[in-house]
């Protein structure tokens, strides 16, 4: 895996760059039984109001159905080959079960066409198996965690990721994930050995926007450049905000600060929160 550099033949080329694709199973197809049609939502929610700004357009994609729980036990699974996946940054890997199933997976670095992986607590902890956290050795590095065992696997799942297992006690096992949080996950949960392929993925420069637009994200405009009936800081002779400090388009303060619930069930889970990094300087929440 590694980043090719484009020759600057063009503004647009100079300073951009793209995967290699190096880790990638050369001459596979994607397997039609598990590609599913994908609508294009523009940020809009099923009011048809728009809920994420600066989303739409871009390039028709198919939806890759992907395996995230890992559930089947005691079968041996052989890599077919590891496939790029549109709707993720990470890649993804097609397993053949011995008794011929066919599932798609997130792939650890390191996996490679040919490679024997296999689920449950009787799987070796070595890259690409999955099993319970209270199965694997103190110290392992691990991805595509789950957060309720049997739910499937929500943390550590984007390119490059990947959490270590600290300790385990009593039903409980503690993990240092990528922000710098702490957290205790029941020990039944399922975690995949490794860390997530594609590590390279944050090193690559668009360097034009028309391949923003080809990834659905259209143009960002400041607030100040839009009229008062649009944004709080918009209008206004010259270049001014009227006096008041940075706030979203709905008018919600935008110097930053904590989004999360104080009341939220799972907190009690958290043993250290993550640094936030505010007016730069690092605090603790």
């Amino acid at each position: 895996m590694g980043i090719r550099i484009y020759k600057p033949t063009s503004a647009g080329r100079r300073n951009a760059s793209v995967s290699d694709f190096a880790d990638l199973t050369k001459g596979y197809k994607p397997e039609r039984s598990l590609l599913k049609p994908k609508r294009k939502t523009g940020g809009r929610n099923n009011q048809g109001k728009i809920t994420a700004r600066h989303r739409g357009g871009g390039h028709k994609q198919m939806y890759r159905v992907v395996d995230f729980r890992r559930a089947k036990d005691g079968v041996m699974a052989t890599v077919d080959s590891v496939q790029y996946d549109p709707n993720r940054s990470a890649r993804i890997a097609l397993l053949k079960y011995s008794d011929g199933e066919k599932v798609y997976v997130i792939a650890p670095a390191g996996l490679k066409a040919g490679a024997k992986v296999q689920n449950g607590p009787d799987a070796a902890p070595v890259v690409g198996n999955s099993l319970p956290l209270k199965n694997i050795p103190l110290g392992t590095t691990i991805c595509c965690i789950e957060l309720r065992a049997g739910r499937g696997a929500v943390l550590c799942r984007s390119a490059g990721t990947q959490a270590t297992l600290m300790a385990r006690e009593a039903d409980w096992a503690q993990l240092a994930l990528p922000s710098g949080e702490i957290r205790r996950v029941p020990s039944t949960c399922r975690a995949v050995i490794g860390q997530v392929g594609n590590t390279d993925h944050m090193k690559v420069r668009l360097g034009k926007a028309g391949r923003a637009r080809w990834l659905g994200r259209r143009p960002h405009v400041r607030g100040t450049a839009m009229n008062p009936v649009d944004h709080p800081h918009g209008g206004g002779e010259g270049r001014t905000k009227g006096g008041r400090h940075p706030v979203s388009p709905q008018g919600k303060s935008a110097k930053g600060g904590s989004t999360r619930q104080r009341r939220k069930g799972s907190n009690s889970s958290i043993v250290r929160r993550r640094k936030s990094r505010r007016y730069g300087q690092l605090k603790l929440h």
